[in-house]
């Protein structure tokens, strides 16, 4: 009942809508139910076209009552993809419970207003059959653009706005957009894109607002913040973090990049306790997997129970067949909260909309000032899904820049678009059968855009930038693709035969929507070069445009904070500089001509040019006979280290400043290794060189420029390679100088780090997990405590001098176990497996060989300032509790700092690594594009990866500053996904450890070898062959 003083005319006679109660979403068929006796309230209800309705009920009457009124109201039969949200007392966004009393939750209606908003957003718009239920959804779309909530790059901006200005104004018309844009807010930076929409808008020719919202809803349910309300909380380890519910299940972000999804069918139990929410996990029968429980903490109680309740709506609304029931009032005693959800799910919309033939009643949009011919009729449902029209269509999925106030700049692709793009909303119904599940929402772009909620960066196909982007995609009426054609364009709704389609069944999830076929990609795929020699000259490209942002975290970002801060001597500060500022200059340039080089091989440049330029020896070693000029820098890259070093021994301001730094994201690495990355990238040549020798055969015109360039690397690398070993070494010891507590004096001459692992100690109290460290001198054993920077704690040392090692598994009737006879004690270990004790007992004799040779009894060892070994180690098991070591392994899929070094990363996953291997990850650095699976979702992502120092770093692009989330490969194994896992792709591999599953894609298979070679170099330490003779790497 609405209040008929306020205005003279009703907002259901401004929609058209008739005079009777209509149908009521919650009760089909029935109209709204009794109001109970009492006396009538007013409550005042904000539509999403902003105007205001006053409704009058029951001070007894229920929430659903008034939902039911404001349905009827607007003649909406899809009413429950929608809610009342209002702001309680305690100013905190909570939707309205349709079960209880309306006024025991709104204390003060009189000065409440509710908001009519979507409270549930399907994974696909073609599921809305209503054309008023999808402008309303585009209404809200509207309304999240302009208040910032969506957050999406330019492009989509650009193209969402234009189709919101043809809906409301019509054709284009230059002088009246403009006009329009001017005195209409859709975007909080909406003047710096405005050419950028009218461009946009100046296509849509001939497009009705019916076809306009439709349009606006297939860009919106692609991007990844699309129905997205973000929760704050915090993980374990005190990381700022998000949460979020959709209809696969729960969401987690790090500020607007999703890291992690737990779909519904992995959740076991959802609750909360106080101001932790907690996830419960199902065990995987495949891994042998036990339950996770996982733990997030929220700003108060009532924040946890307001995102538990729409966690169990969304389930309910996506998942149940039907209304759940309610339970059973208990005799005596409530244990657990009573809230259900309260309406029709999804499946019963549909059924319902399906089934009542439902008469098609036209309405007024409020801010269009056309007509709308909004009743067209299918054969089947009584209306049609609106067809695709042939304008522009950028499919720019990923906020490659985001609008927070700042706007960064969009990267354009710069692969060959052999890879799909992908889309950014995930999408738990699988596709039709014997269709490609990457493929299934290409369907009516006639682009293969590959389907997944996270593609970040508009780079090349297989390729990864973070938690999501891919390569911009244009449909326009041609036929083509980023100005390449690919074949006739389909129109949406309708078959290749000329069929329509039922619109309840969404041309993502069919054959027939699908416009692109498997000819079409292997045509588009042989337009780019399949030479291996291209694909070794892109990994150069790639690598090198990682280098030179490792190089700019010293050039720009650390001399910016050394400049400003007095605690620097000016002499570091000028080495540093002159040392640096050249390589880093020349590097430039290089860069420059190697992308130049393969825009021509590519054929994005000069198309018309070929054989000249499908070449990359020339540029290499023009280049590489410049970068030999810079030798007398290179060779003050290690004095740099060393001088670094002593200003922050002498200067507790400057430790404090370099330790600062390090915890800024751009410094994603130790600050030590990006000091020695020049050093390191002489390698990288070499190895790449190599390959192009190894590939071309002698009568190629390449191979000459490519042999004297590997000449003049390797004679450099020969030069520098004693210095590069010494500062590799040094540079180890001061790391692990940051990681240990009671150790005074670390790094100093002659002494060598071998090994670093988790071994179990045997004591009093049985076997105890120890951090066991390995020296040239030494053998050292610590735990890990409770310190703020995450340190461990030295128990006790063992000089190598007359040391001796025995097997000892059956003495002790421990597997894997070996006794160490010391010159003052003995210590019986247990290595985790048979491998791993291998390495151990054979790197610990090598290191006793050496102590033997160099040593004398008298060797000064380990300065610790531990006055009692023993007591240490007796008290050491208490420091450590189960919970911390669960918060800190659940944090090692996320970026860290100190907590997630190497050292920690072997503590939690029970594994080692050794200098050897240190130097293998050294030499076994790559990064480019790939495309990223998670085990549960239907769709891959797009990311710029770079794999160094035995992790995977995410980026959306190579142009970011620093990585949005890293992922330690130390435990990992990678394999080839097997038939069963339905990875119906070419050149993909699986990332496997414990639960956790990654798939990635790459672009060929050069580079799909070439990401195998250097992850096994950093997985399992099984799989990694080492050298036999170690001694000469010391």
């Amino acid at each position: 009942m609405v209040e008929p003083a306020d205005r003279p005319s009703t907002a259901g006679q401004r929609l058209g809508a008739p005079e009777s109660f209509g149908v009521s979403t919650l009760e089909p068929g029935l109209r709204p139910p009794a109001q109970p006796p009492g006396r009538l309230v007013s409550i005042r209800v904000q539509m999403l076209d902003d105007t205001q309705e006053v409704f009058q009920i029951s001070q007894r009457s229920p929430g659903k009552v008034l939902f039911d009124l404001v349905c009827v109201h607007l003649n909406l039969s899809e009413g429950d993809y929608f809610g009342l949200e209002y702001q309680d007392h305690r100013k905190m966004t909570v939707w309205l419970d349709l079960l209880k009393p309306t006024l025991k939750q709104i204390r003060r209606p009189k000065n409440t207003i509710l908001r009519f908003v979507v409270k549930f957003f399907p994974p696909d718009h073609t599921q809305l059959l209503e054309e008023l239920t999808r402008y309303l959804f585009a209404l809200q779309i509207k309304h999240d653009l302009a208040c910032g909530h969506l957050i999406c790059n330019d492009t989509s901006a650009a193209l969402m706005v234009s189709h919101i200005i043809q809906s409301e104004i019509g054709e284009f018309d230059e002088t009246q957009s403009w006009q329009h844009l001017l005195h209409n807010k859709y975007l909080p930076d909406q003047d710096a894109i405005r050419d950028k929409i009218t461009d946009c808008h100046r296509k849509h020719v001939g497009q009705t607002p019916a076809e306009s919202d439709y349009q606006l809803l297939e860009i919106a349910r692609r991007l990844e913040m699309y129905g997205v309300r973000l929760h704050p909380a915090k993980d374990r380890e005190g990381t700022k973090l998000s949460l979020a519910v959709a209809h696969i299940g729960v969401l987690v972000f790090q500020g607007y990049t999703k890291i992690n999804a737990f779909n519904w069918s992995k959740v076991r139990k959802l609750s909360f306790k106080r101001k932790r929410f907690l996830i419960k996990l199902r065990a995987d029968p495949a891994q042998n997997a036990h339950h996770d429980t996982l733990e997030f903490a929220m700003a108060s109680r009532d924040c946890c129970k307001i995102f538990w309740k729409i966690c169990v709506e969304y389930h309910a609304f996506f998942r149940l067949f039907e209304e759940p029931k309610p339970k059973p009032k208990p005799i005596l005693f409530t244990r657990g909260s009573s809230f259900r959800f309260s309406g029709r799910t999804q499946k019963q919309i549909i059924d319902y909309v399906k089934d009542s033939e439902l008469k098609k009643v036209p309405f007024e949009r409020k801010h269009s000032k056309i007509l709308s011919n909004s009743g067209v009729q299918s054969s089947s449902f009584g209306w049609q899904v609106p067809r695709e029209s042939a304008m522009c269509v950028q499919v720019a999925d990923q906020p490659d820049s985001t609008r927070l106030g700042q706007r960064a700049e969009c990267n354009g692709s710069e692969e060959p678009p052999a890879a799909t793009s992908t889309t950014n909303g995930f999408h738990d119904i699988p596709a039709a059968p014997g269709s490609d599940p990457t493929q299934s929402r290409q369907n009516h772009h006639g682009t293969g855009s590959a389907p997944d909620p996270q593609f970040l960066n508009p780079e090349s196909p297989g390729s990864e930038d973070s938690p999501e982007g891919s390569p911009h995609v244009v449909v326009n009426g041609s036929g083509s693709v980023n100005g390449r054609g690919t074949g006739s364009i389909g129109v949406l709704g309708q078959s290749p035969d000329g069929r329509l389609l039922s619109p309840l069944t969404s041309p993502l999830l069919t054959d027939a929507g699908c416009v692109r076929h498997d000819d079409e990609d292997e045509a588009r795929r042989k337009k780019f070069p399949t030479d291996k020699a291209y694909f070794i000259a892109k990994e150069l490209l790639t690598t090198e445009r990682t280098y030179l942002k490792d190089l700019q975290v010293i050039t720009e970002s650390f001399q910016s904070v050394a400049g400003k801060d007095e605690a620097f001597p000016d002499s570091v500060k000028n080495l540093i500089s002159a040392s640096y500022d050249p390589v880093y200059k020349f590097h430039q340039g290089f860069l420059k001509e190697v992308e130049q080089r393969l825009a021509q091989w590519e054929g994005r440049s000069n198309a018309h040019i070929k054989g000249d330029y499908q070449r990359i020896g020339d540029v290499l070693l023009k280049n590489i006979q410049g970068l030999r000029q810079l030798t007398v820098h290179l060779q003050k890259h290690s004095e740099c280290l060393v001088e670094l070093e002593r200003a922050c021994r002498s200067s507790r301001k400057a430790e404090a400043a370099c330790r600062d730094f390090e915890q800024q994201r751009v410094c994603y690495l130790p600050l030590n290794i990006f000091l020695l990355r020049p050093l390191h990238r002489l390698l990288h040549y070499k190895l790449i060189l190599e390959r192009l020798c190894k590939h071309y055969p002698p009568t190629h015109d390449d191979f000459r420029d490519c042999r004297a360039a590997l000449a003049d690397i390797s004679e450099m690398v020969l030069q520098l390679q004693g210095a590069m070993m010494k500062m590799e070494n040094f540079q180890k010891l001061l790391e692990l100088k940051k990681d240990l507590t009671g150790i005074d004096n670390l790094a100093i001459p002659g002494r060598e780090f071998i090994r670093l692992g988790c071994l179990s100690k045997l004591s009093g109290k049985g076997l105890q997990q120890r951090m066991f460290f390995l020296f040239s001198d030494s053998l050292v054993y610590t735990s890990r405590g409770l310190t703020p920077s995450n340190q461990f704690k030295v128990h006790g040392q063992l000089p190598l001098y007359g040391m001796t090692i025995r097997e000892s598994e059956e003495e002790w009737g421990v597997p894997h176990s070996f006794t160490l006879f010391g010159q003052r004690q003995s210590v019986v270990v247990a290595a985790s497996c048979e491998s791993e004790m291998e390495r151990w007992v054979e790197d610990i004799r090598m290191a006793i060989d050496l102590a033997e040779q160099t040593s004398s009894p008298n060797t000064d060892l380990l300065s610790t300032s531990l006055s009692d070994n023993k007591l240490s180690e007796d008290g050491g098991a208490e420091l450590e509790s189960e919970e911390e070591l669960c918060g800190s392994r659940s944090s090692l899929e996320r970026q860290g700092q100190r907590g997630n070094t190497t050292v920690h990363v072997c503590w939690h996953r029970n594994t080692s690594v050794s200098m050897v291997d240190f130097s293998v990850a050294v030499e076994n650095q790559l990064s480019g594009n790939l495309l990223r699976k998670f085990k549960n979702s239907n769709g891959w992502q797009k990311l710029w990866v770079v794999f160094t120092n035995f992790s995977l770093f995410f980026y959306k692009s190579h142009q970011d500053d620093y990585p949005l989330a890293s992922l330690p490969l130390l435990g990992y194994s990678v394999t080839v996904p097997s038939e069963s896992e339905s990875i119906h792709k070419d050149y993909v591999f699986k990332l496997h450890f414990k639960s956790h599953v990654y798939y990635f894609r790459s672009e060929s298979e050069y580079t799909f070898e070439r990401w195998m070679e250097v992850i096994r170099s950093a997985t399992c330490s099984a799989s990694r062959s080492l050298p036999s003779t170690r001694k000469d790497l010391y």
